[in-house]
């Protein structure tokens, strides 16, 4: 399969959030509580949302904002727009087409895209596309550590000889959260859905007699900061870090020659009661100072979440679940439209707010509260 499916449009999207009901109508209900849950009582699933609208701007007039344009500068290129999509595995469970249709509507609309290592369409499938359209973002490969030196160390050559642009690593999830929405409707991967990419099985525990299954059989396989020197040591290609939330750790990636972070809290679907990424961000952003590449995902669905980001420090945004519903709800040209639409409402929004370029976006702009903290 090289070409998506060019499916018809719902009638009256009008925002991301329009896409919900026309996906949930068409997804499995275990695969919908899979893409939608989060961990135990979903208190950080219901934050990252809240937490944007709780920022409130503060914008300017009367200013000329001619020529205005949405460009960036991340890792030495120029994109378009801050506007990248977050790795989500299994995407073939909401539509056939899976990761290969979001890369064609990433490519179309000029989005950067990373790519999950569960990705359910292969690698270089999913690459040519964006590889293809010079004026596509990024594309980039989102890693789990899987313990096995000589397995990272083929994925990774394999990774680097189909395009990828950059590696970024989760070292947020160790183990699975208590997803108590999985958990209540036996949620299980069909047999003809699996991570194509890693292949092979994964090797037994083989846990003595009174042995914790996660202490003593996951966690000694989980990533520590020493694979974080061996990444930088086997790859040439740029590392990101995704999941770090304290100050401390992020010092110490970058002492360790991590090039960037994506402040995230995995969507909610780990460790709940962690702050929501709003709130995440700002203090990242002055423990780093104002050049390390700093993305942030969780909750963003509208133009001025994307705009409020920017003003709190961040370089881009991702989008997470609501392109899953657009890609649910209508293929390929789901996700575009999804994308399309966000990159209207940024540019109203900076309009509104007199904001030319988007470097005009910082703390000023936002109206003095609990997370308007300086770059």
């Amino acid at each position: 399969m090289t070409a998506p499916r060019i499916e018809s449009l719902p009638d009256g999207l009008a925002n991301l959030a329009d896409f919900e009901s026309h996906a949930k109508a068409r997804v499995d209900a275990a695969a919908w509580a899979y893409l939608n849950g989060g961990a135990a009582d979903e208190i950080t699933l219901r934050a990252n949302r809240a937490a944007w609208g709780a920022i409130k701007l503060q914008p300017r007039v009367l200013r000329d904002l001619s020529n205005g344009h949405t460009r960036v500068t991340l890792l030495g290129r120029e994109l378009r727009h801050p506007i990248l999509l977050a790795p989500i595995a299994y995407q073939r469970l909401f539509h056939t087409d899976g990761e290969l249709a979001i890369a064609h509507a990433a490519a179309a609309q000029e989005a950067g895209l990373v790519l999950s290592a569960q990705s359910s369409i292969d690698m270089a499938a999913v690459a040519a596309p964006m590889l293809a359209d010079a004026t596509a973002g990024p594309l980039w490969f989102q890693l789990y550590w899987r313990g096995d030196r000589d397995f990272m160390r083929a994925l990774l050559q394999r990774i680097e000889a189909t395009g990828y642009q950059a590696l970024v690593l989760t070292v947020d999830a160790p183990v699975h959260g208590a997803r108590d929405r999985e958990r209540r409707i036996g949620f299980q991967l069909p047999d003809d859905i699996r991570a194509v990419n890693l292949g092979g099985v994964k090797k037994p525990l083989n846990l003595q007699p009174g042995q914790s299954a996660l202490f003593d059989g996951l966690m000694p396989r989980a990533a520590t900061w020493r694979e974080i020197d061996w990444l930088r040591a086997e790859s040439r290609l740029p590392l990101l870090l995704k999941g770090v939330t304290h100050a401390d750790d992020a010092r110490e990636a970058l002492a360790r020659g991590v090039t960037g972070f994506i402040v995230s809290n995995h969507g909610g679907r780990t460790l709940d009661t962690l702050p929501p990424t709003a709130e995440l961000l700002p203090p990242l952003r002055t423990a780093l100072g104002p050049n390390v590449p700093l993305l942030v995902d969780g909750g963003i669905r509208r133009g001025t979440d994307v705009l409020k980001a920017m003003a709190l420090g961040a370089n881009a945004v991702l989008l997470g679940r609501p392109y899953v519903h657009a890609l649910a709800a209508s293929g390929a040209l789901g996700v575009a439209h999804a994308l399309r639409l966000l990159r209207d409402e940024l540019e109203i929004a900076m309009a509104l707010s007199g904001c030319k370029t988007l470097a005009d976006a910082g703390p000023a702009l936002l109206w003095p509260g609990p997370f308007s903290s300086p770059r």
